[in-house]
């Protein structure tokens, strides 16, 4: 999608806008500074005076994608028909189906060894909303009891895996929706 250039308004979230449209177009690699200037319509040295520098302006882009991503969680969780933790689970695959560039960012960003400072918030955000599922899949008997920390890395490690599996090509892409569906129906019906 080519932008008309920017004219009004804000300038990084014009810069982020174009950037998470590179991502999505060929993933983290393909957002470059300059073409990420180009499609916003300005200097290739106006990004500088907002993001450091790639680096700066991928954490941005990766706080975003993270925000959609918590938000597509929320609505998979909210519009559950059967147990909640298997449409947070079922929403977690989704997404990466949907957005496999998203979750490579993701991954590289947020679920690594380390986050950058300013993405913990909405980190801290997203892992309060599991373990409140969490929390209300136990006392409803639709998870085990215990630590819901360790059923909610449980939870994560199962998704998480299965969504890798599917952007790495290990599931056939045809079928990795039925096939998350059916690994999450065995999980919940075991109670986990």
């Amino acid at each position: 999608m080519q932008r008309s250039g920017y004219h009004h308004g804000s300038l990084p979230s014009a810069l982020v806008a174009a950037a998470l449209e590179l991502l999505d177009e060929g993933g983290a690699e393909a957002v470059r500074v300059r073409e990420v200037a180009r499609r916003a319509g300005v200097s290739p040295g106006a990004p500088f005076r907002h993001f450091a520098d790639r680096e700066a302006l991928l954490t941005a882009v990766a706080g975003e994608v993270l925000e959609d991503f918590a938000a597509w969680q929320g609505e998979a969780a909210g519009a559950a028909e059967g147990p909640v933790m298997r449409a947070f689970g079922l929403g977690f695959v989704r997404y990466a189906i949907r957005h496999p560039h998203r979750f490579g960012l993701l991954r590289s960003r947020v679920f690594g060894a380390s986050q950058p400072e300013e993405l913990r918030p909405r980190l801290g955000e997203l892992e309060l909303l599991l373990n409140g599922l969490v929390v209300a899949a136990q006392r409803d008997g639709e998870l085990p009891p215990g630590d819901p920390e360790v059923v909610a890395l449980g939870a994560q490690a199962l998704v998480y895996g299965l969504a890798q599996m599917i952007v790495d090509g290990f599931l056939p892409a045809e079928r990795a929706e039925s096939l998350a569906e059916q690994v999450l129906n065995t999980y919940a019906a075991t109670g986990y």
